[in-house]
């Protein structure tokens, strides 16, 4: 049965309801499953869980979801860069589960592998740690993380190929591959799909993990934050 479908809605189709935890890739607008997330907000499902390094910006990425408050509750590193999730935590609108940025990477990580729960001093002594089991190893003090496995999982890959053999590009691999361990059904959009297969020695997700392949729709690629200087200093420095 082939994983490839023509077009984002037919990937996703049966794949969302209500209430549900989606995990997603990307950080900032680097590496974000832009389709997918627009069908997620146009199929109008509500109360969801979102896992993900943060909520983009307003009106890009998952902060489209957030102008349709269709997001109850949100796991991630920080509010960051949106002024909306900002608002909607502080009014209380949007529950925030905050996870140090590794902590989070880490559970994701786990929930893909099977690990249920893992130990880190990450976090201790710090609200992070509130409410969580404590354990001592060697004379330090641990805090308990719990693994992360999601409903769905959306990825953004450069090329895959027809069995969802994965690779990333750059910095857009970002928060992806352990996003895409970690969902019960993971859903890809792909810049490039090859007709042969990835090089294994090229692959970073196994085909395994990647239940849903599309190819993306070409466009430009957002810079969350543009910085310039004058093109007379541009590589004058040491």
């Amino acid at each position: 049965m082939s994983k490839v479908f023509g077009a984002a809605a037919d990937a996703m189709a049966g794949a969302l309801r209500d209430g549900m935890t989606i995990a997603v890739g990307g950080f900032g607008l680097s590496g974000i499953p832009y389709d997918l997330i627009e069908v997620v907000r146009d199929s109008g499902v509500r109360d969801l869980t979102i896992v993900s390094n943060n909520m983009g910006v307003d009106g890009k990425g998952l902060g489209l979801l957030l102008e349709n408050k269709q997001v109850r509750k949100v796991i991630a590193s920080y509010v960051g860069e949106n002024k909306l999730f900002a608002q909607q935590y502080l009014d209380g609108t949007v529950e925030v589960e905050f996870a140090p940025q590794g902590t989070l990477a880490e559970r994701m990580r786990a929930g893909g592998a099977g690990i249920p729960a893992f130990y880190t001093k990450t976090g201790v002594g710090t609200p992070v740690a509130e409410g969580k089991p404590h354990a001592e190893f060697d004379g330090e003090t641990y805090v308990q993380e719990r693994g992360i496995v999601a409903d769905l999982a959306l990825v953004h890959a450069h090329t895959a190929d027809r069995e969802g053999n994965l690779v990333y590009r750059m910095a857009a691999r970002n928060f992806n591959p352990v996003v895409a361990t970690c969902g019960r059904v993971t859903v890809v959009e792909t810049e490039v799909l090859l007709d042969g297969y990835v090089d294994p020695d090229l692959v970073i997700t196994p085909g395994v993990f990647v239940d849903r392949l599309v190819v993306a729709t070409p466009r430009e690629k957002e810079i969350e934050k543009r910085t310039v200087r004058p093109r007379a200093l541009a590589g004058t420095e040491a």
